[in-house]
């Protein structure tokens, strides 16, 4: 059975019996794992194996783990800084903030990796535009450039421990000022700015065989009236066309306020999906979702499922052994010296 292209949340610290028969149905391709689904690493590592007996090839697991204010998973697990740290240090020593951010990425991804996590949804590439207080310290910098060499070597680290990368908030979310939780934003700059500015990082990404990308929900005007998310545009002639794009796009959470545009969930899915997403994220709406099963059963997109499937994280070394390696306490050194 291939991955299907809904990527859905969980109740608990366990699988309950609804849930595992929710997850083996065949419109499911993933598990997007939250604070209230974890309690300590041993448990963790316990539920992701159990997700991933229930299907062959196993469901991918995914959380969000970028360290400072969003990272999911905290007692066992190194608390990594929040981004923006590298861009300081980026605008004194760019070597050496480059050189921790190879660390930082491999840091997180091997953690994740070692309690049957394949995806740390990261990395950030919005660009800080002093407007965004979701994003803030999230983002790397206020710069392309800067945000473009940070976020490489984020990426690197990461594939050097196994885990793909998954980009985001495409096409930046850094130039408004609301919450896409809360609500749609909207990005009046004209497109000239967006391509010369926020798809610069996106774009060398790419350049490098950028794994995903996921898609905002954001209006931008100057290109279309729906959001990025919804948009066949963004996602058909700017992303896959205009940029070259191979990976797998993921749309952001469409239990987000941004996303109701759309109407309903099953309308939320059909038009992320319908506009070129290959995976949609349904992290808050529990039963809600047995609705939208139906709609995605037979007539896959082998394209979409391969490279759905591409995104699964390599073998890596259980979480207890990598707290043994001299490479995980290197890299924690490094993680270290954004703290002083």
């Amino acid at each position: 059975m291939s991955l299907g292209p809904l990527m859905i949340g969980i109740e608990g610290l366990t699988l309950t019996g609804e849930e595992r028969r929710r997850l083996r149905d065949p419109a499911v391709g993933g598990v997007i794992l939250f604070r209230r689904n974890f309690a300590d690493a041993d448990q963790l590592a316990a539920l992701t194996a159990d997700i991933r007996s229930l299907r062959a090839p196993p469901l991918l697991v995914a959380t969000d783990h970028e360290g400072g204010r969003v990272q999911r998973f905290t007692d066992g697990f190194t608390r990594l800084p929040a981004q923006r740290g590298l861009g300081r240090l980026w605008q004194r020593e760019p070597a050496e903030a480059e050189a921790i951010a190879e660390q930082l990425g491999w840091l997180g991804a091997a953690e994740l990796l070692g309690v049957g996590v394949d995806l740390g949804l990261g990395p950030v590439v919005d660009i800080d535009h002093g407007m965004s207080t979701v994003i803030g310290d999230r983002a790397l910098a206020d710069t392309p450039r800067a945000v473009t060499a940070l976020s490489a070597a984020l990426v690197r680290g990461m594939r050097r421990a196994g885990m793909a990368a998954v980009a985001k908030h495409f096409p930046g979310h850094g130039g408004v000022r609301l919450d896409s939780h809360e609500a749609l934003p909207e990005d009046p700059r004209d497109s000239r700015d967006l391509h010369d500015a926020d798809l610069v990082p996106f774009r060398r990404l790419i350049m490098n065989g950028l794994e995903a990308v996921m898609m905002a929900h954001i209006v931008f005007p100057a290109e279309d009236r729906l959001p990025a998310s919804l948009s066949r545009h963004w996602i058909g002639t700017i992303l896959r066309g205009r940029l070259g794009f191979q990976g797998a796009v993921i749309s952001d959470d469409l239990s987000m306020a941004g996303a109701a545009v759309a109407g309903g969930l099953r309308e939320r899915v059909r038009t992320a999906l319908g506009a070129g997403s290959d995976m949609v994220i349904i992290g808050n709406e529990g039963r809600a979702v047995d609705a939208v099963l139906p709609d995605w059963h037979g007539g896959a997109d082998a394209a979409a499922a391969l490279r759905r499937a591409r995104l699964h994280g390599r073998h890596a070394p259980a979480l207890k052994d990598l707290h043994a390696s001299r490479d995980w306490r290197r890299a924690r050194e490094a993680a270290a010296l954004l703290e002083r």
